[in-house]
């Protein structure tokens, strides 16, 4: 997720983890259903189509710019907002800010909680589109194949929202954010806990967690680049992880070679440790939304702007 302060858009610290798959020691049963990854693609089509709004929206030539000319300027109304302005080739600050991007402001005093969600919709400009869209390609497409377009839609949704939510609590006044980095990096936060819940199945596990935690890091250390939302990516990130126990499950060998055994020597679907991560997740899950949001929010009765979600009945029952 990209960050800007009104002077510039962010750069792109983007996950970019082509080089995970299931195939370097980890486990794919003979009975592992393989999905149509169709909901990935249909988000990047999404992404392309916002982002030509955006621009068409921005229409440089018509409003102009004092740092200098538009970039492009062939392309008419889609021509790039000046270079000093936005070096990712982008539209203005107020085009994102009139079309949905992460403001705190408007959060709060003027309750425009959709904003945390429309955000992970925007992008700051062509190379944070490309960037962000080729990581969503090579991350996403292998996790749809594996877990199906419900779970993997979630938890793209749900840590994008998650990463909203951090990026709001510590950014604050005077910036704007969006992107989808913090969704994709809910995607790899998933992907070290589906590692980790479905332990015992993966053969070669050194090598696994060595690979993705590489990932990980490597994604991260782009976050610190200037201008960047580290925030947005770590709040994406634990959610992700956090959603990835609760939703990633795999049953145990056992289980899935249950026709081969007697009818007496059925074994459990889910070892006995996988439950324990599942209820343990759930709940730093349910605690760490209500506190945060509470917190991002200073408590401005945050129920008026999350109309459709109990938020405020479920926290004051944990």
């Amino acid at each position: 997720m990209a960050r800007s302060n009104g002077e510039g858009k962010g750069r792109v610290a983007a996950a970019a983890g082509g080089g995970y798959g299931y195939g370097y020691g980890g486990y794919e049963g003979p009975e592992d259903r393989k999905w149509w990854p169709w909901l990935v693609p249909t988000l990047i089509v999404a992404c392309v189509a916002v982002f030509a709004v955006e621009m068409y929206e921005n229409n440089c030539p018509k409003h102009g710019s004092a740092l200098g000319g538009c970039v492009a300027g062939f392309l008419r109304r889609f021509s790039f907002q000046p270079l000093r302005e936005n070096p990712l080739l982008g539209p203005s600050s107020s085009t994102l800010e009139r079309m949905g991007a992460l403001d705190w402001n408007k959060i709060v005093h003027q309750h425009q909680g959709w904003r945390l969600i429309s955000c992970i919709w925007l992008h700051a400009g062509l190379i944070h589109l490309v960037v962000n869209m080729l990581s969503l390609l090579f991350i996403g497409i292998r996790l749809e194949q594996q877990f199906g377009f419900v779970r993997i839609g979630a938890i793209y949704l749900l840590s994008g929202f998650g990463g909203s939510v951090l990026s709001a609590l510590f950014l604050r006044n005077n910036y704007i954010s969006v992107g989808a980095s913090g969704a994709l990096f809910g995607l790899l936060g998933s992907m070290l806990s589906e590692l980790l819940m479905n332990w015992t199945i993966y053969s070669n596990k050194a090598a696994a967690i060595i690979t993705l935690l590489f990932i990980i890091a490597l994604n991260l250390a782009i976050g610190i680049l200037p201008h960047a939302d580290n925030f947005a990516h770590i709040g994406g990130f634990a959610t992700g992880f956090l959603l990835g126990f609760v939703l990633l499950a795999r049953p145990q060998f056992g289980w899935m070679e249950r026709h081969e055994l007697p009818q007496t020597s059925q074994p459990p679907k889910y070892k006995a440790y996988q439950y324990v991560l599942w209820v343990v997740a759930l709940i730093l899950l349910l605690v760490g939304v209500c506190d945060l949001t509470g917190d991002a929010f200073q408590g401005k009765e945050w129920e008026r702007w999350l109309p459709l979600v109990p938020l405020p009945e479920l926290c004051a029952n944990l």
